[in-house]
């Protein structure tokens, strides 16, 4: 399982490290986070959608915390199964096929 319930985001200098709090993986698994603005838009439109909850800290160094909500929560299992069912394309069918073996 990727996904996790009951993990927090925080924000601050080092967002690209505590990014995986929510998810280790996605470091491992190629997976682009581009810039640090471009994750806190990403995550401020998962709020307005209600998936995540934003709690900001009133604090010298500006603190801000995700978590899932429980309707983000309930987005885990379509989300294991998305990723089981890529792990499971990559290895039935591209890894088979020499034309996308050479583009990676």
């Amino acid at each position: 399982m990727i996904f996790r319930s009951a993990n927090t985001v925080r924000l601050g200098k080092a967002a690209f490290t505590s990014f995986t709090a929510l998810s280790p993986s996605l470091m491992t698994t190629g997976v682009p986070i581009s810039t640090t603005s471009m994750l806190v838009n990403q995550l401020r439109e998962l709020e307005d959608h209600l998936i995540v909850h934003r709690e900001v800290y009133p604090v010298v160094s500006p603190k801000v915390e995700y978590s899932l909500t429980e309707y983000g929560e309930s987005l885990i299992p379509v989300l294991n199964a998305m990723y089981e069912w890529g792990k499971g394309y990559i290895r039935d069918v591209l890894d088979k096929d020499p034309q996308y073996k050479s583009a990676t």
